[in-house]
């Protein structure tokens, strides 16, 4: 009920901007430092993570621009071997270059699809091949007039007499009869797969342009290179070089992508890998999503709990300033019960007056029976009976006038030693015409060997009149048995004040001794006395707690160190 009424405070403006303020400032400090660290964390795994990739693609392109290099060395090789071992007179004749050329298909498989040779004026003198190109004039070919300028040559690819993409590779040899050239046609597939087994990824792929920006292989994608050196992947104004270059840019599609590019082939040919960024970095990108969902679930349960700590210590705040507000008016109303307890005194010490003359004037009527004239009344033994009675009563009525006295001057907090019993019956008189009237029969049961203890007697008083008057507002209407009862257990005092009212039911029980919980109607209770007196305990070393049964009565127990 108290969180209720407290959570009720909070929905107010100035407790809604109170919470409002507090949750931005603990998340403002909370997550900025998280999301700081995280940021260059990620920055720098990213910085770490492309130069991998970079490292890795650079690698692979130039490990297979070695394969491509090599694989043409070696053709050239074979090719320079046979021109170099046996003259054009031997290779001309067409059995004999037969021979070799299937030795070559037999130690390098269909690699080689012809060989030819080729006189300075471009005719073909000797052929050996699938085609029939045995008479062939190559004069004006342009790949001719380069190879029988140069001591070797490997061609771009191009269709030739076949109408098939091949290139040649030819190597010259100057005679006494003239120069002449032994011409190898390379098998394009093959060529081809040196380049497809380039592959990474889903986007990843490579092909081989020469300097007009011409495909000498079969890309996989269908696409067009722009125009211009190398097909503008490569800056032609750049020095020449056996490196690997890396860069990226949009591709024709407008989506950014990795070219890696390297020279081949004496820089005639560029290879060229393309990758798109997001394929290359698709890790990467998977471990942002990952630290985002991360940081995302990091903050809202940040949010989560700042928000219901800041609510909950909002509510805190607003039932301490309701807390203060009722203690205030507590103070007021302490005020007032202080006054009513001095202008109490004041009438029963007026009262006291009276009474005193009533049982002396009593006691000298008693004198005046005892002369002759009134002995002879037969009203003599009423009179006397009437003035012991008035007497009697009188008597009582100064004893009760004393007590109220002494109790409502006793607010000295001192401490002192004390008999508990006296304090016991003290109270429990002054109880007794309340207990009469609410139908509620007092016991005492009292152990008269009980020490002294160190305590405030005005503490004291007030805890004992506390609960024997909870007691009795709760059996005012059905009546009952109030019993209190002192006793030695352990070195320590014992107090048990007992009762068979309608008992507290086990929800309240752990909360009675809060302040301001009360089960009372409105204007019947503060919801401080079982606080107060809890407090009382405490500070005086002992202990206080309650066991109850609905219908069957409560019990408190107090121990207090003798």
């Amino acid at each position: 009920m108290i969180m209720r009424n407290s959570l009720k405070l909070v929905h107010s403006p100035f407790y809604r901007s109170l919470t409002r303020n507090m949750v931005v400032t603990i998340n403002l400090i909370s997550l900025l430092p998280f999301l700081i660290v995280t940021g260059v964390i990620l920055y720098q795994f990213q910085a770490s993570y492309r130069e991998k990739v970079y490292a890795h693609l650079a690698e692979v392109v130039r490990k297979h621009k070695q394969n491509i290099d090599t694989f043409l060395k070696e053709k050239l090789a074979d090719i320079r071997f046979l021109s170099g071992t046996f003259g054009m007179e031997i290779l001309g004749n067409e059995a004999i270059l037969q021979q070799h050329f299937v030795q070559l298909q037999r130690d390098f498989g269909p690699v080689f699809v012809d060989l030819g040779v080729i006189d300075e004026h471009g005719r073909q003198l000797a052929y050996s091949g699938p085609f029939k190109l045995e008479r062939a004039h190559y004069h004006e070919a342009d790949w001719f007039k380069k190879a029988i300028a140069s001591d070797h040559f490997i061609s771009d690819v191009f269709l030739g007499l076949r109408g098939l993409p091949h290139f040649i590779v030819a190597v010259t040899r100057q005679e006494p009869t003239g120069r002449w050239l032994l011409r190898a046609t390379i098998d394009f597939m093959a060529f081809n797969r040196l380049v497809e087994n380039i592959r990474i990824g889903e986007t990843g792929f490579a092909f081989i342009l020469n300097k007009n920006g011409e495909f000498q292989t079969q890309p996989i994608y269908d696409f067009a290179p722009q125009k211009g050196c190398y097909g503008a992947y490569f800056d032609c104004s750049l020095p020449h070089g056996e490196g690997v270059n890396i860069e990226e840019r949009k591709d024709d599609e407008g989506k950014k992508s990795i070219y890696v590019t390297a020279l081949l082939k004496d820089n005639d040919w560029l290879l060229v890998y393309r990758q798109q960024a997001t394929d290359a970095y698709r890790d990467l990108y998977h471990t942002f999503w990952i630290v985002g969902g991360i940081f995302a679930v990091a903050g809202m349960t940040i949010f989560a709990l700042t928000w219901t700590l800041s609510l909950r210590m909002v509510s805190r705040i607003a039932l301490a300033d309701k807390e203060k507000e009722m203690l205030n008016q507590q103070v007021i109303e302490t005020g007032k019960l202080a006054s009513v307890g001095e202008l109490a005194a004041g009438i029963a010490h007026e009262i006291n007056n009276p009474v005193a003359i009533m049982v002396e004037e009593a006691g000298w009527i008693e004198d005046l029976l005892d002369d002759e004239p009134f002995q002879q009344s037969s009203n003599l033994e009423e009179f006397k009976r009437a003035l012991k009675q008035i007497n009697t009563q009188g008597k009582r009525c100064k004893e009760i006038t004393h007590k109220l006295l002494s109790f409502a001057r006793k607010t000295d907090s001192r401490i002192q030693n004390l008999q508990v019993n006296h304090l016991i019956s003290d109270v429990i008189s002054l109880s007794a015409q309340r207990a009469k009237y609410s139908n509620v029969v007092l016991e005492s049961n009292l152990d008269e060997t009980l020490p002294l203890i160190e305590a405030s007697q005005t503490e004291v008083q007030q805890v004992l009149l506390n609960l024997i008057n909870n007691a009795l507002d709760a059996m005012e209407r059905q009546g009952g048995v109030l019993a209190v009862s002192s006793r030695q257990v352990d070195g320590r005092i014992e107090l048990e004040i007992r009762d068979n009212g309608p008992g507290i039911p086990r929800s309240n029980l752990g909360r009675i001794f809060d302040p301001f919980f009360t089960t009372k109607g409105v204007g019947k209770g503060t919801g401080l006395g079982l606080s107060i007196c809890y407090g009382i305990i405490k500070k005086m070393g002992g202990e206080i707690d309650v066991k109850s049964v609905v219908d069957h009565g409560t019990t408190f127990t107090i121990r207090l160190p003798a």
